[in-house]
C-alpha cells in the first residue's frame, strides 16, 4: 500500500540539514477508490450501450446526447483512475516527487472532455430544434429512470473522498449531476407523452448541456489553476504567512511558496528569519506538524536565516 509522506527540511547557516517524516492516511482508501472506479466504469459502460441503443430506437436526441455525455464520463473515470494510480508511483532519480502531477493532469483532461461533450450536445440539440422528429416518450422515461439509478449509485461510490481530492470530487459531481439530468429527461418524456410536442426533446438536451457546463466550470478553473502550480483554493496564503511568522523566534518570513504536488498533496517552501540561531529539530517537527494540521500541507521545507546580512525585517510572500 502506498502512503503519502508529510516531511520538512531545514538548511542551516552552516549547511546543516535536518529531515523528518510523518505519515498520513491519504493513501489508505486507495483500494476503496480503485473498486469505486472499477464498479463505476462498468456500470456506466453498460448504461451507455443501453442508452445508445434505446436512443436510436426511440429517435430521442436527448437520450443519444446523454449517452454521449455518459461516454465522456466513462473516459473521465478511466483518466482519473489512471491519474490516481500514476500519482502513487514512487519517486525516481528523474521524477523525484514521483508522478504525483498525473492526478492534476487527469483532472484537467476530465474538464476538457466535458467541454467537448457540451459542445457536441448543444450543436446536435440546436440542429434538432430546427429539424424535429418524433420520439418514443415511454422509452425515454424508462431509460432515463435507469440512468438515475446508475448515476446515483456511482456518485455514492465517490461521496466519501470528495472533500480532499479534486479527482474524486470531479467523479462525484459528474455522476450526481448526471442523476439530476436523467431526472430532467424523465420529466421531458412525460411532457412529450402528454403534449406530443417533439421540440421539448432537443430543448431538454440543450438544458442538459447548460447544466453540465455550470457544474463543470469550477472543475475546469481549479484543474487549470493546479496545473499552473497556483496556491490550492482551500489555502489562504496570508494565513500561512501569519502562522509561520507567529512561530517562536521567527521575526520575519519571506520567499514563501505554496503549490500542489498532486490533487491531494501540497508543498511549501519558506525562509524563516531567526536571529537567535538554529531552533533545533523539535521546532522543525512542530512547524511541519502545524502546517499539516492547519492547512493540510504535508511537504514543507524551511530555510532558517540567522546572520545579520540575511535578516529581512519586512515580510514578503510570493507564490
Amino acid at each position: 500500500m502506498a502512503f503519502a509522506h508529510g516531511h520538512h527540511h531545514h538548511h542551516g547557516a552552516h549547511g546543516r540539514h535536518d529531515h523528518a517524516h510523518a505519515h498520513d492516511s491519504a493513501g489508505q482508501d486507495a483500494a476503496h477508490h480503485g473498486r469505486a472506479f472499477l464498479i463505476g466504469i462498468s456500470l456506466n459502460v453498460a448504461f451507455v450501450i443501453v442508452e445508445t441503443i434505446a436512443g436510436f430506437s426511440a429517435n430521442s436526441v436527448a437520450l443519444i446526447a446523454d449517452a454521449g455525455h455518459n461516454l465522456s464520463d466513462v473516459l473521465g473515470l478511466v483518466v482519473a483512475w489512471a491519474g490516481a494510480l500514476m500519482a502513487r508511483r514512487l519517486p525516481t532519480k528523474r521524477f523525484t516527487y514521483g508522478l504525483k502531477k498525473a492526478s492534476i493532469l487527469a483532472a484537467l483532461v476530465n474538464a476538457l472532455l466535458l467541454m467537448g461533450a457540451i459542445g457536441a450536445i448543444v450543436a446536435e440539440g440546436v440542429r434538432r430544434l430546427f429539424e424535429p422528429s418524433p420520439s418514443n416518450g415511454m422509452t425515454v422515461i424508462i431509460v432515463a429512470a435507469l440512468g438515475i439509478v446508475v448515476n446515483g449509485i456511482t456518485a455514492l461510490l465517490f461521496a466519501g473522498g470528495r472533500e480532499h481530492d479534486i479527482n474524486i470530487r470531479g467523479a462525484f459531481l459528474h455522476m450526481a449531476a448526471d442523476a439530476v439530468v436523467s431526472a430532467g429527461v424523465v420529466i421531458a418524456g412525460l411532457v412529450i407523452l402528454r403534449t406530443g410536442q417533439e421540440w421539448i426533446d432537443p430543448l431538454t438536451s440543450i438544458v442538459v448541456a447548460l447544466i453540465i457546463l455550470w457544474g463543470s466550470l469550477g472543475l475546469l478553473k481549479e484543474s487549470v489553476w493546479m496545473t499552473l502550480a497556483g496556491v490550492p483554493q482551500q489555502i489562504d496564503l496570508d494565513e500561512v504567512n501569519a502562522a509561520l511568522a507567529g512561530l517562536p523566534g521567527v521575526i520575519a518570513v519571506h520567499d514563501l511558496h505554496v503549490w500542489p504536488l498532486s490533487t491531494t498533496e501540497t508543498a511549501l517552501t519558506a525562509h524563516l528569519v531567526m536571529p537567535a540561531g538554529h531552533p533545533g529539530d523539535d521546532f522543525l517537527h512542530r512547524a511541519a506538524d502545524g502546517m499539516d494540521r492547519q492547512f493540510r500541507i504535508r511537504h514543507a521545507t524551511f530555510q532558517v536565516e540567522i546572520g545579520a546580512a540575511d535578516c529581512r525585517l519586512e515580510t514578503r510572500a510570493s507564490g
